[in-house]
């Protein structure tokens, strides 16, 4: 087995950008999760459409679609993509008490949008908690992760499989 290296980094250890030019166009997803535990008062606010600034899960999605968009302005090394889909999700989750968020992304390309998820599922999770920060300002954004990749010369990627 090959032993794992920084693909981001040059032969003097120089960050630099992957070229991408001679890889071939795949379709290639990714999916990523978060939480934001809060009190069940809070939870309550956004399960009632309560809050003062409006829609939390919609203002949410939105929110994470678009930053999926632009993660090549956010992420310094990261390639800008045409993606084809971003799907934000929002589950409330009694139990925790919280938001579960998930983020769907994919692309046709030459290179992953494991970074696109990532930050479309971060983005998602900072917006809920800007909404209802005034009710709650003790919230946890939790367990950002990579739940799957697919496409490319690496493979599949299970978090599961990986634990």
């Amino acid at each position: 087995m090959n032993e794992p290296r920084l693909t981001h980094l040059d032969a003097t250890g120089a960050a630099n950008m992957v070229d991408v030019g001679d890889k071939p166009a795949t379709t290639r997803t990714a999916r990523a999760e978060g939480r934001v535990v809060m009190l069940p008062a809070t939870l309550a606010l956004i399960r009632e459409g309560d809050a003062k600034k409006g829609d939390v899960v919609g203002t949410a999605r939105l929110a994470g679609i678009m930053a999926a968009k632009r993660t090549h302005e956010l992420i310094p090394l990261c390639h800008p993509l045409l993606l084809t889909k971003v799907r934000v999700d929002c589950e409330i989750d009694d139990a925790l008490p919280g938001l579960r968020l998930t983020a769907e992304v994919r692309v046709q390309g030459p290179t992953g949008v494991e970074m696109e998820a990532l930050t479309a599922v971060s983005v998602a999770c900072l917006t809920v908690y800007d909404m209802v920060k005034a009710a709650d300002r003790g919230m946890r954004i939790e367990g950002i992760r990579l739940l799957a990749k697919d496409g490319g010369r690496s493979g599949v990627y299970r978090a599961e499989d990986a634990a």
